[in-house]
C-alpha cells in the first residue's frame, strides 16, 4: 500500500478511459468521456472558471505507473454550476476583505448527481486520495475545499477527516416493481393521479406526440434540435448555457449507450427535447428545453416519458436533479443529499459550522413537511374511490 505516487493533472487525455471507468461503478456522470468531453469542448477550463486539477493515485507495476484511483477536482473562480450554494460565504469573505476565490471543488461540473468522489477500489486508497486532496488544499492558495454529492458510503470517511457536513434535498423516483405506467398511477393518491392524467391529456390535446430515442439512433439533426431547446431555456432566464454544441456532439459519439433523448413534436415539427443519461439501473435527468410553450409539456417530456422508460426497461431509480418541489406531485419523493466543506480560515470555519447547524435543523423540518405530502396512497386512504372517474 505504501508504493504509490500522487499526481495532479489538468486533463484526462493521457489517461486510459477504460482504466478510469473501472472506478466509476458505471455511473455515466463520472465517466472519462463525460469529464474529458467538457475539457475538449472548452467548457471546463481556466477561462470558464473551472480549471481541472484531477488528483491521480498511481502505483508502479512492472515499471509502469498504473492508475489506482482518482479525484475529480477543479480550481473554481466562482460558484456557478454547482447546485450547492455558498454565495453567502463568498460574500462574507469579501466583506471581511478576504478572497473566497479561488477555491477547490470536488464535483462533477453542472451535474448535481450523487456518485463516488474518491474513485478507488478500496477504503485504503480512498483514504490516500482524501488525505492527498486535503493536503493539496492546505498547501494551495485557496480558501476552501468543497466535496459535492458524494456517495453515501464515502460520507463517514470524509467526515472523519474533519470536513463540515451539509445536507440538502433532492427528489428521486423509485421503481416499486411497477408493471406499467397505469400501475404506477394506481399507487398514487387520488388528487395526484388526477393531476397527472389531466396534464397528459392536455399535451395530447395540443397535438403533441413524443418519441424516445436512444443514443445510437440519434442523428445530428436531433442533437441540433436539442441544443436549440437547451439554449432557449437559459435565454428565457437571461442566462448563458454552461455547455456548448461541441460538448453534446462529443458525448453523442463517446457515450451513445448512456444517452436517452425524449423529443416532442407538434404538427410534424419538433418543439422540445430532454436529455437523460442512463445505465443498467438508473436514469439521470439532465437537461431540457422547448421552442414553444405547451401546458404540461415539461412534465411529459422530462418526467412521464422517462418514468415510462424506467418501468419498461426495469430501471430502479430516476434521479430528477436539483431542487423542484413540483416533482413531489409527479411521483418523486424527497431524498437527502450531502456535501462536505473544509474552510481554511478558522474564524470562518467556526461561522460556517454555526450556519450549518442551524441550516440542518431547517432541512430536517423541511423533509418532515414534504413527507406529510407524499404522493402515494397511505394505508388509511379513506378518500380513495373504488371507481376511478378521472
Amino acid at each position: 500500500m505504501a508504493n504509490f505516487t500522487i499526481r495532479v493533472v489538468d486533463s484526462l487525455a493521457a489517461v486510459s478511459p477504460d482504466k478510469w471507468d473501472v472506478f466509476t461503478a458505471d455511473n455515466p456522470t463520472l465517466k472519462h468521456a463525460w469529464l474529458q468531453s467538457m475539457i475538449d469542448a472548452g467548457c471546463t477550463t481556466a477561462a470558464t472558471g473551472w480549471l481541472p486539477q484531477f488528483v491521480l493515485l498511481e502505483r508502479d507495476v512492472a515499471g509502469t505507473a498504473e492508475l489506482a484511483g482518482a479525484v475529480p477536482l477543479y480550481m473554481k473562480a466562482h460558484s456557478y454550476g454547482e447546485y450547492v450554494f455558498d454565495w453567502a460565504w463568498a460574500d462574507a469573505y469579501q466583506r471581511a476583505g478576504l478572497d473566497y476565490y479561488p477555491k477547490l471543488l470536488c464535483a462533477i461540473p453542472f451535474t448535481p448527481c450523487t456518485g463516488s468522489r474518491l474513485l478507488a477500489a478500496n477504503r485504503q486508497d480512498r483514504e490516500l486520495l482524501l488525505a492527498a486532496t486535503i493536503q493539496i488544499t492546505k498547501q494551495s492558495d485557496v480558501s476552501s475545499l468543497h466535496i459535492l454529492f458524494p456517495a453515501e458510503d464515502e460520507q463517514a470517511l470524509i467526515a472523519s477527516h474533519g470536513l463540515l457536513a451539509r445536507q440538502a434535498v433532492q427528489f428521486h423516483w423509485r421503481n416499486d416493481n411497477y408493471r406499467n405506467f397505469e400501475d404506477f398511477l394506481s399507487r398514487m393518491s387520488h388528487d395526484k393521479r388526477k393531476r397527472i392524467k389531466q396534464e397528459r391529456r392536455r399535451v395530447i390535446g395540443a397535438g403533441v406526440t413524443l418519441r424516445r430515442v436512444s443514443g445510437p439512433n440519434l442523428t445530428s439533426a436531433d442533437w441540433d434540435l436539442f441544443y436549440l431547446c437547451y439554449q432557449s431555456t437559459y435565454h428565457a432566464h437571461r442566462s448563458t448555457p454552461y455547455l456548448n454544441r461541441q460538448f453534446f456532439a462529443l458525448i453523442g459519439e463517446r457515450m451513445r449507450k448512456n444517452v436517452l433523448m425524449v423529443i416532442a413534436e407538434k404538427d410534424g415539427a419538433p418543439i422540445a427535447a430532454s436529455l437523460n443519461l442512463v445505465n443498467k439501473t438508473t436514469l439521470f435527468g439532465r437537461y431540457w428545453g422547448a421552442t414553444e410553450f405547451v401546458s404540461g409539456l415539461h412534465f411529459e417530456t422530462c418526467y412521464y416519458q422517462t418514468i415510462e422508460y424506467c418501468i419498461e426497461n426495469g430501471l430502479t431509480l430516476f434521479e430528477g436533479g436539483a431542487q423542484g418541489e413540483h416533482k413531489l406531485a409527479r411521483g418523486f419523493v424527497p431524498v437527502k443529499c450531502a456535501s462536505a466543506h473544509l474552510i481554511k480560515d478558522p474564524r470562518f470555519a467556526s461561522a460556517v459550522t454555526d450556519f450549518l447547524r442551524r441550516e440542518s435543523n431547517g432541512i430536517e423540518g423541511y423533509v418532515d413537511e414534504l413527507n406529510e405530502h407524499q404522493p402515494y396512497k397511505t394505508t388509511d386512504a379513506t378518500s380513495e374511490l373504488a371507481i376511478d372517474t378521472e
